[in-house]
């Protein structure tokens, strides 16, 4: 890993209507628009959508550093967030964001352990850290294989 900070830096652009175009250095772009909630398309990516695609990024991919680091062997993990957004004192904002994840385990691996490890990514994320809403994880271990 490279000292800190790190720097991250995205551009946005785009005119009066239509989609906006959100970029970064040797990524490709991604197209964006208001969510259906806000009167845009819905078919689009929109701030709130790639918000809690951040979270469940994050997610996953801490579960995987601390999973290789305590050598759990897993197949498969998925999630689902959900950000709940409401108006709190005049201002919109996202007040809830639940992690719903499902880790498939071999039936020999310990599931106790396999849950902690889950908690454990869900603390350290660091994009959900960076957040104010309530946090919740819902935790659903599979045994399969064998």
């Amino acid at each position: 890993m490279h000292p800190y900070p790190h720097r991250y830096t995205v551009t946005a652009s785009g005119g009066p209507g239509g989609s906006v175009a959100v970029s970064s250095a040797r990524l490709p772009d991604i197209p964006t628009a208001p969510p259906a909630e806000f009167d845009g398309p819905g078919d689009a990516w929109s701030p709130e959508t790639l918000l809690c695609a951040s979270v469940a990024d994050c997610f996953m991919l801490t579960f995987r550093a601390i999973a290789r680091a305590s050598k759990l062997e897993w197949s498969d993990l998925s999630c689902r967030v959900e950000g709940v957004l409401e108006r709190v004192e005049g201002v919109s904002q996202f007040t809830r964001y639940t992690t719903y994840a499902t880790l498939t385990i071999a039936p020999a691996a310990d599931a106790s352990r396999a849950r902690t490890l889950l908690e454990k990514a869900e603390h350290a994320c660091l994009v959900a850290n960076s957040l104010k809403g309530e946090r919740t994880l819902e935790a659903q271990i599979v045994e399969k294989g064998g």
